[in-house]
């Protein structure tokens, strides 16, 4: 009897010892965890832009990247040891095909997933990120064709999971002025904006041998506004499109293709293969889009000429007009009702918006494009963190991505009209426009 009640003690001792361990492993690996304040994040596609959202991204606090993914190993290594080098952590790479992002966006430790990879992989990647549990960060344009941006929209609904579109342009210091501007009125009511996507991108479509990159390769087979969200992103939240308003319908018209062979010769060579194929797109493309309270708007790609880089920002009212070209506003006030141009840059001070004046001083320090990347993923990080809706929404997303095919399928029908699809289905009768929320 004594035997087998020392076998029991010990056997009991044992058990205690191991389950004191393991508890005392549970204390230390939930010591190890990130507390509730933390956002782990994936990024699939660390090329030039995505190892820009990535630095920008562990500038700020919490921020812990678990995962990388690229198709060239030197990128995702690269990665790892930029992640290393900030946070004393290295992350898991995923590069073994075109499809590692797959485990990548599988893995139960990420709360999102950037993702700055090629267009045509953009919406299955978001797609895939939502359908696995997590908020998708992708790149411009969300989506390539309108069957797309309807994916999009769906599994965003279905899941639950958010999706932003990153683009940056909508928290350039200027375009958040704006913002603040039209919401309080100093342009009275809304008539016309423009704006374009303008400058000389061409020697991204070539690579040093003549041959078409992933981009030149888009140019050469479409014929359409290719990159429509720079410019429409700041438009649609001045016009609360999908948030009081929607886009109805769309024209699009371009040019002629020149730019592309002209460039190709002076680089190239006249005898180069390159400068003596066909491209299918017009050297500058014009889009005409109708909101259903009445608005219009224009928007111009034209990255195949020789010229400065030139967003526009034209935002027309009932009391004044500003023009990005000039940087200068013309409004009506109570003191005058001078018919004049006058400078803008007092107003980014007077009418600072509060985001803006939250971040401004680690965004001029820490964020590419004049601080809007640091301000984008501030927005982006802080909307993660709360779980809740991000301000760039899947709509959005949707909306305006899907000027890409429109446009391509209106300039295909000899500029005709096309309808433009409201992807809220209603919603945006009765969704508020964006608050003017800070940090």
């Amino acid at each position: 009897m004594s035997t087998t009640t020392d076998m029991e003690r010990r056997a009991f001792l044992q058990a205690s010892v191991a389950v004191g361990t393991a508890l005392a492993m549970s204390r230390a690996l939930a010591q190890a965890e990130p507390g509730p304040q933390a956002v782990r994040l994936g990024v699939v596609g660390v090329g030039g832009r995505g190892t820009g959202l990535l630095q920008t991204a562990l500038q700020l606090p919490g921020v812990e990247v678990r995962a990388v993914c690229d198709v060239v190993p030197a990128k995702a290594e690269q990665a790892q040891q930029i992640v290393e080098k900030q946070t004393g952590r290295r992350p898991e790479a995923y590069a073994q095909d075109e499809f590692a992002w797959k485990g990548l966006v599988a893995r139960d430790d990420l709360d999102a997933v950037l993702i700055a990879t090629p267009w045509e992989w953009h919406a299955r990647m978001a797609v895939g990120a939502m359908q696995a549990g997590k908020v998708a960060g992708v790149e411009v344009p969300a989506a390539i064709t309108l069957d797309e941006c309807w994916d999009l929209v769906r599994v965003s609904e279905q899941t639950g999971k958010a999706c932003m579109m990153l683009e940056n342009v909508c928290y350039f210091q200027n375009v958040l002025t704006l913002l603040r501007m039209v919401r309080e009125g100093v342009f009275g009511e809304l008539l016309h904006c423009e704006a374009g996507y303008q400058h000389d991108c061409r020697f991204l479509l070539f690579d040093a041998q003549g041959e078409l990159t992933w981009r030149g390769r888009h140019t050469a087979e479409r014929n359409g506004n290719l990159y429509p969200t720079h410019p429409l992103g700041p438009i649609g939240q001045w016009l609360n499109i999908n948030r009081g308003d929607r886009f109805t319908q769309l024209v699009s018209m371009s040019t002629g293709a020149k730019g592309m062979r002209e460039y190709a010769a002076r680089t190239l060579g006249a005898d180069h293969p390159a400068a003596r194929r066909e491209y299918a797109q017009g050297d500058v493309n014009t889009s005409l889009l109708k909101t259903a309270n009445g608005q219009t708007v224009t928007l111009y790609f034209d990255l195949l000429t020789h010229r400065p880089y030139d967003l526009i920002f034209r935002v027309q009212g009932t009391a004044g007009i500003y023009l990005g070209t000039l940087n200068q506003v013309c409004l009506r006030t109570k003191a005058s009702d001078a018919e004049q141009w006058a400078p803008f840059d007092p107003y980014l001070s007077t009418h600072a918006h509060p985001l803006w004046q939250a971040t401004a001083e680690a965004a001029l320090k820490n964020g590419g494009h004049g601080g809007g990347d640091y301000v984008m993923m501030h927005d982006f990080i802080r909307a993660v963190r709360a779980r809740g809706p991000t301000p760039q929404d899947v709509y959005d997303a949707a909306t305006w991505s899907a000027v890409f095919p429109l446009s391509c399928a209106s300039v295909a029908a000899g500029s005709q009209p096309v309808e433009f699809p409201d992807f809220t289905q209603g919603k945006w009768k009765t969704t508020p426009p964006l608050p003017l929320a800070g940090a």
